[in-house]
C-alpha cells in the first residue's frame, strides 16, 4: 500500500498546476511515506544483481557500483569473461586503488576474433574458477562478473554451476553479473535485475566505430 501511493505522490504530471501551497503539502506528504517505506525495509542482505539487455550501460552502471563498494573501503574483484583481448581503461583507471581492488581481464577478445570454441570455453571456464574463488571469499564485499552472460548464452559456462557458485557466497556480499542475454534461471535467482533497452546506437545509426573513453 506505501508503495502504491509513494508511486501516485510520484507522479510528475500533475505537479506542474499545483500552488505553492499545495506542491508543499505533496512534498511533506511524500517525505512521511518515504520515512514508513524507510522503516520498513530495515533488513540487509547480500545482493545478486544482474544487469542485461541489448542497450549499451550494463558494464558501466556495474562499474559505478564497484567505486561505490571502493569508496567505503571495501574489497573488490572484477573478472572480465569476454573482454581481455586488449588491455581495458577502467583497469588502469582504478589502479589507485590497488589495495582494495584484484582486477582480471580473462577473455580473449570477442568470439569472431579467436575463432576457437574450445579454447573459449576453457578461457571462460579458468575465469570462472578465479570468480568463483573471490565469490567464496568474505573479504569480498563486491565482485564484478563482467559479460558472464554472453559466455553463459553460449554456452562456455552452465547455468547450473553458475547458480552453485553463487549459493556458495557470503550472506553479506555482493555479486554482480552482466552482459546481454542473461538466462531465465539466473534472472529468477538474482535480487536486482536491470534490463538496458536500446533506443540509438550510433554504429548501427551513424557507422560510427567504437571511440575511447565511451566503448573501452
Amino acid at each position: 500500500m506505501l508503495d502504491q501511493t509513494a508511486e501516485a505522490l510520484n507522479n510528475e504530471s500533475t505537479q506542474s498546476s499545483l500552488s505553492a501551497e499545495q506542491y508543499k503539502r505533496k512534498m511533506q506528504q511524500r517525505k512521511t511515506v518515504q520515512a514508513k517505506r524507510l522503516a520498513e525495509r530495515s533488513q540487509q542482505k547480500g545482493l545478486i544483481i544482474v544487469h542485461t539487455g541489448n542497450g549499451k550501460g550494463k558494464t558501466t552502471a556495474a562499474l559505478g557500483m564497484v567505486l561505490r563498494s571502493l569508496g567505503h573501503g571495501f574489497k573488490v574483484a572484477i573478472v572480465q569473461f569476454i573482454k581481455g583481448g586488449w588491455e581495458p581503461a577502467e583497469k588502469a583507471a582504478l589502479n589507485q586503488w590497488s589495495d582494495q581492488l584484484d582486477f582480471h581481464a580473462m577473455g580473449e577478445g570477442f568470439t569472431w576474433e579467436t575463432q576457437d570454441r574450445d579454447r573459449d570455453i576453457q578461457t571462460a571456464q579458468l575465469a570462472w574458477d578465479q570468480a568463483l574463488a573471490y565469490i567464496q571469499n568474505p573479504a569480498y564485499k563486491t565482485v564484478l562478473l563482467d559479460e558472464i552472460n554472453i559466455a553463459l548464452k553460449l554456452g562456455y559456462l552452465s547455468v547450473e554451476q553458475v547458480l552453485a557458485g553463487l549459493d556458495q557466497k557470503p550472506a553479506d556480499s555482493h555479486v554482480i553479473l552482466t552482459g546481454r542475454g542473461a538466462p531465465s534461471p539466473l534472472i529468477d535467482r538474482a535480487d536486482l535485475v536491470t534490463e538496458m533497452t536500446l533506443v540509438k546506437h550510433p554504429f548501427k545509426e551513424q557507422g560510427i566505430k567504437a571511440q575511447a573513453g565511451i566503448e573501452y
